[in-house]
């Protein structure tokens, strides 16, 4: 596998834009809190980073330099992180901790093109497909140690078993946790006398009302198609998810032909010509927020990083915005789990500190600076951690107060869903699907050329799987 995965790191990088965190950072104002209840404590680290006295045998100073490559690209976000770095080498003088940060896509870039010649960090950010890809390139090293140390009952289970690849080790521990619900502007509903769909049918109706509505300047809802970005397989992901099937079957093929695939491209196009601006035909992640962020669309399907973007583009809508779970076929049915995303962090195989790199990662868990990077951006990132969960200093926050609904939703959303292609555990075909722009080209080349849809939902099948196939 490992060879297979050479042979595909210069297909991936041709036209390779994974999703994007949304830029919008909301502000924080997290501070200590209480530590971890004493039957489960953190374990204790060297050099100062959560040592614990107890023992006559003090542990040796940690000392080594270590480059940290993540994507916390924005404002607090990365000022909590760094805070934090600066406060762990102060601790242990001994130490650096040299800090770069890229976007998603570049960050992708980077490591795939520079694990050649071993330009890779000591440690990093991932998204769960890149921890999938490294897997199988060799190149990042278990961390189940530092899990059970740190007490492994104390994290959430869905995502560890996410990160756990077949040999039964644990490559990645999170970091936080989102998840894709439907948002809503509830201003636009009480204009148009209208209720929160639970269903896809009603969600149709009441963004047609909205975008057809006599002196109205929003949209019912957006479908965006851009094909730098992956937004189109996420739409199609949460119907076909609702219908009980996968984008990717558990055996590692695409399902784009399936009646309940056939039938979501179908509703998706539907909502397009009917209540959409046709510019969404181009859009990424960012064009289709900033409609949100601004009033100009009702309805869109996001984590929690929609509240920062609406504190920051309008805030006077903010009293107006909040979630609800996505809606499903027929009402009543069962939520079964649509997208939920767990952003890890990993140590790179050809670390020459991994000890360094460990005992920071225990750092950063500790509530003094865990709990501020969380509410870097409140409800946006929900803690990895139980125990964070129902820390005072995490629900005290105003946002989180505010948005304690949403951030319900959204817990409950996070327990119910995978990352997309990765319902059957981590598979390298997952990064393949939703990063080759496959799903986004098909539907453009139906609204374009008017290509049937079943023709072109076949051809984009065929070459999803002819891509799957060059995996070995």
């Amino acid at each position: 596998m490992k060879k297979a995965m050479k042979r595909t790191l210069s297909l991936l990088l041709a036209g390779i834009l994974l999703v994007s965190l949304l830029a919008a950072c909301g502000g924080g104002n997290g501070g200590q809190s209480n530590p971890p209840p004493a039957s489960n404590p953190p374990a204790s680290a060297p050099g100062g980073s959560g040592a614990s006295g107890g023992g006559t045998d003090a542990p040796a100073p940690l000392e080594g330099e270590i480059t940290f490559w993540h994507s916390f690209t924005q404002g607090p976000r990365l000022e909590t992180i760094q805070a934090a770095a600066d406060a762990f080498v102060a601790e242990n003088p001994g130490v650096k901790i040299t800090i770069e940060t890229f976007s998603w896509a570049d960050f992708y870039t980077k490591w795939t093109t520079g694990l050649a010649s071993g330009n890779v960090p000591d440690m990093s950010t991932a998204l769960p497909n890149h921890v999938v890809e490294m897997i199988d390139a060799d190149a990042i090293i278990p961390m189940d140690n530092l899990i059970d140390s740190m007490g492994r009952d104390r994290f959430y289970e869905a995502p560890l078993t996410e990160m756990t690849a077949e040999d039964g080790s644990c490559y990645a521990v999170p970091l936080y946790s989102h998840a894709q619900v439907m948002w809503y502007h509830q201003s636009l509903l009480d204009k148009y006398d209208l209720e929160v769909p639970t269903t896809w049918d009603e969600l149709y109706d009441a963004a047609k009302k909205i975008s057809g509505g006599e002196g109205g300047n929003a949209f019912g809802t957006s479908v965006p198609m851009g094909t730098n970005d992956m937004m189109a397989t996420r739409f199609l992901n949460f119907y076909v998810r609702s219908a009980g099937e996968t984008l990717l079957t558990a055996d590692g093929k695409a399902n784009l032909t399936s009646q309940a695939a056939i039938d979501g491209i179908n509703y998706w196009i539907k909502v397009y010509k009917d209540c959409s601006p046709t510019d969404s035909l181009n859009f990424n992640v960012l064009d289709q927020a900033t409609l949100y962020y601004t009033g100009k669309i009702c309805f869109d399907f996001n984590s929690a990083f929609q509240i920062g973007g609406v504190e920051t583009n309008a805030p006077e809508l903010l009293d107006q915005i909040d979630c609800a779970p996505m809606p499903t076929i027929n009402k009543g049915d069962p939520q079964v789990g649509y997208e939920t995303s767990n952003i890890p962090m990993v140590i790179w195989k050809n670390s020459a500190h991994p000890e360094v790199c460990e005992a920071f990662i225990k750092y950063l868990y500790r509530p003094e600076n865990y709990v501020p990077f969380l509410l870097s951006v409140p409800v946006g990132m929900l803690p990895a951690l139980k125990e964070i969960a129902e820390d005072p200093a995490f629900l005290s926050d105003p946002t989180v107060q505010k948005f304690t609904h949403a951030k319900d939703v959204i817990s409950k959303a996070v327990g119910e869903g995978t990352a997309i292609g990765m319902e059957s555990g981590p598979r390298p075909e997952a990064g393949l699907l939703t990063s080759q722009g496959v799903i986004e080209s098909m539907f453009q080349d139906i609204i374009i050329n008017n290509t049937p849809v079943e023709q072109a939902a076949k051809a984009a099948e065929d070459k999803l799987n002819d891509l799957f196939e060059t995996l070995g």
